[in-house]
């Protein structure tokens, strides 16, 4: 950026904030940075502070000293990254114990370049220990919804498979714990495919080329259509919205007829929404041959419970293909 582009860059900058621009002012009287130029500042962010020499950001420009912006926003992204704080929605930990919330922090670029025209532009008396301006981005779960929505147990559903055929059965426990503990605020969707991810081997799914009664499974992860189903059913019962459901070309073994959800990354999803007025949760197992899945939400939630016919005990016949 050119000096000139720089010193028009601030001028627009001071009417943009300060609106006290005539046509009888000169460039200096417009700017009044002269004066003050060497003045230190300094911000403060908990027990940070972050001190600032204004002849630092100064340059010469039509005789007069003049803003230098792009130095001023290099700084700006310098104290960001310093600063900066993800946010992270409340979670259950591997030892089932609730992980508070962290609200995001950044810098408010804007509002600190605002900041420093007005010290710029009409110093103050006292410049030291300004808050830092700053832009906070809630989390999607806060703790109370995390703690909410485990309260009450609304539905449950189990479906058995063949805990030898090793490949499969990983896939389902993997599949299983991406959607363990997973909270679904009031009027949200919940997308298989997108909760889950893509099944690939990267991500540890295994070939598993299986077919159950005429179906043929989905090489790399295969079995997780059997956890989509158990999730359909769980979430049928306990009264949530299905938006998006669709069955195999044939039937399969390991719920009742006509009760699965097939899914592929390329092609169908079991998406269904929450609109219910408290938070629910999904609680997940696989392991020794069963996938269960349980709904939970809040005590004061009352739910549109539906009924469900149970999944064959019985394990279905399998063929490797």
């Amino acid at each position: 950026m050119s000096y000139t582009v720089k010193a028009v860059l601030f001028i627009f900058l001071s009417l943009l904030f300060f609106g006290k621009a005539s046509a009888d002012l000169t460039i200096q009287e417009l700017t009044g940075i002269s004066e003050d130029a060497g003045e230190i500042i300094s911000f403060r962010h908990l027990d940070e502070y972050f001190k600032m020499k204004i002849s630092d950001y100064l340059v010469p420009e039509l005789g007069i000293q003049v803003l230098d912006v792009e130095k001023l926003l290099k700084t700006a992204d310098r104290i960001k990254t310093h600063i900066e704080v993800k946010e992270q929605s409340a979670f259950i930990n591997e030892h089932g114990k609730v992980v508070e919330h962290l609200t995001g922090v950044s810098l408010d670029r804007e509002k600190f370049l605002e900041k420093i025209l007005e010290v710029v532009y009409s110093p103050q008396e006292d410049m030291d220990g300004m808050l830092l301006p700053l832009k906070l981005t809630p989390p999607r779960v806060h703790t109370q919804h995390l703690r909410q929505s485990m309260e009450r147990r609304l539905s449950s559903f189990a479906t058995y498979y063949n805990a030898r055929n090793q490949n499969r059965a990983h896939n389902i426990h993997l599949a299983s714990s991406s959607i363990n503990y997973y909270v679904l605020l009031p009027g949200e969707v919940f997308s298989f495919n997108k909760i889950v991810g893509k099944r690939t081997m990267e991500r540890g799914y295994k070939r598993a080329p299986v077919i159950v009664r005429g179906e043929l499974s989905e090489g790399i992860g295969g079995g997780i259509c059997q956890v989509s189903s158990t999730l359909f059913n769980a979430v049928d019962k306990a009264g949530l919205t299905i938006l998006k459901r669709y069955s195999h070309s044939k039937q399969v073994g390991y719920v009742p007829p006509g009760r699965d959800a097939t899914v592929s990354w390329y092609g169908p999803d079991f998406e269904f929404r929450n609109d219910y007025d408290h938070p629910v949760m999904i609680k997940s197992y696989a392991g020794n041959g069963v996938n269960a899945i349980s709904i939970y939400s809040s005590k004061m939630l009352e739910a549109e419970l539906r009924d469900v016919p149970e999944a064959p005990k019985k394990l279905p016949k399998e063929t490797n293909s």
